[in-house]
């Protein structure tokens, strides 16, 4: 996250993301401590830890690559149900199980059991 949005998150506090539906119920807004390293807009699920020493983010000719991998004693269940929900309201299409699209881009989470808790990749690359 860049310096900019970690001041305001700190003085804001939890950053709460939604967005409105044309028709039905809108889900409920998403509440966001923190994010996931290189992504402005990408939530860190709450009992997740960012590893930055892991991460890798940089721009190409055909777009930004993002790899980031953060960690917790959360379950896999859970990570998943918590981005089913968050990135369909940041503009994110499902495109198969742990895979999304918006904008020409490709977001993938994967989780692994590690020990005691779980590390999930997050994946950002041209489409």
């Amino acid at each position: 996250m860049s310096t900019p949005h970690r001041l305001l998150a700190r003085l804001v506090g939890p950053v709460v993301i939604g967005v409105g539906l044309l028709w039905g119920a809108a889900p409920a807004p998403v509440r966001a401590d923190a994010f996931v390293d290189g992504f402005e807009d990408l939530p860190l699920m709450p009992g997740l830890r960012n590893v930055p020493a892991a991460s890798v983010s940089f721009d190409a000719a055909v777009g930004r690559i993002v790899v980031a991998f953060a960690e917790g004693g959360v379950r896999m269940p859970a990570v998943r149900a918590f981005y089913e929900e968050t990135l369909p309201q940041l503009g994110w299409s499902p495109d198969g199980t742990g895979r999304w699209t918006r904008e020409g881009e490709v977001l993938t989470v994967d989780t692994v059991v590690e020990g005691d808790g779980l590390v999930v990749r997050f994946e950002l690359a041209p489409r």
